[in-house]
Formats: structure tokens, C-alpha cells, sequence
């Protein structure tokens, strides 16, 4: 991923991070590999950006955690989102959505 594209997505991390987690708990290899997959490979995220979003999440209360075994049987962390984490995610995609759009606009007639 190109730098700029990384700044572009540390700015929204915590956005995607919440969406991904609306359906269903999942552990950090199963959030980087959604993110991958649901953009088309277009977004990927380091595990040393995405740990670091998940312990802000989970520390302002978006988002719990429990232990449980992984698909290959390893001990693993996942993360689900708190009813808290739904209203910020509703919160956030409505901020996310007005901003992009009026980003779209200045960039259409520039």
C-alpha cells in the first residue's frame, strides 16, 4: 500500500473496523482479511495499525472482547461490537457519508 493510501486509510480505520464487526465477532486475522476481500483489494491494514485501533475501540467501549479457539484451533481474540459500538458506527457512517459526498462535489468541478 502506497503511503498516501495508509494515511487515507488511518483516518477511517476505526470506521471500517466497526462495520465489519455489525454481523458478527471477528478475531484481528479475520478483520484484515475482510477489509482485503470486501474492498476488492483496494484497503489492507497491518496488524501493527490494526491492534492499536482495536484496543481504542475496546477502551471506549465500542467494542468487546473474548478469547476463543480459531479456525486452526489456536487461542485467538474476537471482537465484538457493543450496543455503543452501533450508535457510533450509525453516528460515524452518517458523518462519513456527508463528508465524502461533499468531497466528491469540490473534486467533480475541480
Amino acid at each position: 500500500m502506497k503511503k498516501e493510501e495508509a494515511d487515507l486509510l488511518r483516518g477511517t480505520l476505526e470506521l471500517l473496523i466497526l462495520r465489519l464487526l455489525r454481523a458478527h465477532q471477528l478475531n484481528g486475522w479475520e478483520i484484515m482479511q475482510q477489509l482485503q476481500i470486501v474492498s476488492g483489494d483496494a484497503l489492507s491494514v497491518t496488524p501493527g495499525a490494526l491492534y492499536p485501533a482495536l484496543h481504542r475501540l475496546e477502551n471506549r467501549g465500542l467494542i468487546s472482547a473474548v478469547w476463543g479457539p480459531s479456525e486452526n484451533n489456536r487461542k485467538a481474540k474476537f471482537y465484538a461490537l457493543t450496543s455503543a459500538g452501533r450508535k457510533q458506527l450509525d453516528r460515524d457512517r452518517k458523518n462519513w457519508e456527508r463528508f465524502s459526498g461533499a468531497v466528491a462535489i469540490v473534486l467533480r468541478d475541480a
